[in-house]
């Protein structure tokens, strides 16, 4: 292949994957490689999580998933390739729209402000509780507006970001591994009775699958944001969360905003006490989310733009 070859085959998929992301969002009523993706780990945890040597078998299953989806793929688009390169392109697109989540988390964010506006405080934590895993039974209005940004500055590192940087360095089927990743750690990475030893491994992978992703985000969001602030808030909250990785862009959120997250919440009953991420504890208001929803394109599109300039400027080298 030549290098014109080589660097349009990079970035046609990447654009138009992005551009299908930004106009479409997550494409529910369609078949989602995701959902393939939670029905092989759950037949494989169902198959395997059973006492004596659960870590190994949790390794395996965890190893054999990640690098078989990796070939998988890398092996359909060598045999699309072999039969017109139109269609691997085609096939790449497509599946980098798959990979990516931005307009679909945004969506989810607007969802919740928006009952929490219109339909009153009852629907506002109803509609929460859809996006994340703590009890919204009981949060007031401003905690459930923190939620959502937490929420989206957090998977805007493993939903957006981290496909992306994924995509950077291993094409579409280096991201699809890293989705696999990150399924896996959503459905076994717990740390209680069933998943302890089993998911260990998965958990360990997320994290540092996300190590440079998390702390690429935070500095994308410190850049197109222009605050100082957030930096400094980077710098001073981002190792305080519980996770190695979700407190850089909460605290670069935290900071941009200049509020506060963390702080106690009810999981599964149980109280968790989780440390704060940020100074001003002050009331976020319903107008605030259109700020934080342009952040995250500003973000998103910086993010592909990079990922294009690298590559070109690797083609006239």
């Amino acid at each position: 292949m030549s290098e014109l070859g080589t660097f349009l085959w990079v970035i046609a998929p990447l654009g138009v994957g992005y551009l299908m992301d930004l106009l479409f969002g997550d494409p529910r009523n369609l078949p989602h490689p995701i959902r393939l993706f939670g029905w092989l780990i759950s037949r494989g945890e169902k198959l395997l999580n059973k006492p004596a040597y659960q870590f190994w078998k949790g390794t395996g299953l965890t190893l054999g998933l990640v690098i078989g989806i990796f070939f998988f793929f890398w092996g359909v688009v060598e045999l699309l390739n072999s039969i017109h390169p139109i269609l691997a392109l085609i096939f790449e697109g497509v599946f980098v729209f798959f990979g990516l989540a931005n307009k679909s988390l945004i969506q989810e964010g607007s969802a919740v402000f928006e009952k929490l506006q219109n339909e009153g405080l009852e629907a506002g934590r109803k509609r929460l509780s859809w996006i994340v895993g703590r009890d919204t039974s009981q949060l007031r209005p401003s905690q459930i507006r923190i939620a959502v940004f937490e929420t989206m500055s957090e998977n805007l590192s493993d939903g957006v970001i981290a496909p992306l940087f994924f995509y950077a360095i291993g094409g579409m089927p280096g991201m699809m591994a890293y989705k696999m990743i990150n399924t896996l750690d959503s459905m076994i990475g717990y740390r209680n009775e069933r998943f302890e030893q089993f998911g260990k491994f998965a958990a360990k992978l997320d994290d540092a699958a996300n190590f440079i992703p998390a702390r690429l985000t935070a500095l994308l969001m410190v850049m197109v944001s222009g605050s100082l602030q957030a930096f400094q808030f980077v710098r001073q909250f981002g190792n305080q969360h519980k996770s190695p990785n979700a407190g850089y862009p909460e605290a670069a959120l935290a900071g941009i905003l200049d509020c506060r997250f963390g702080g106690s919440n009810m999981y599964h009953g149980k109280l968790v006490e989780k440390p704060y991420i940020g100074k001003t504890d002050r009331t976020i208001a319903h107008e605030e989310f259109e700020r934080v929803a342009r952040l995250n394109y500003k973000v998103t599109f910086c993010m592909v733009l990079g990922i294009m300039i690298i590559n070109y400027l690797e083609w006239i080298a």
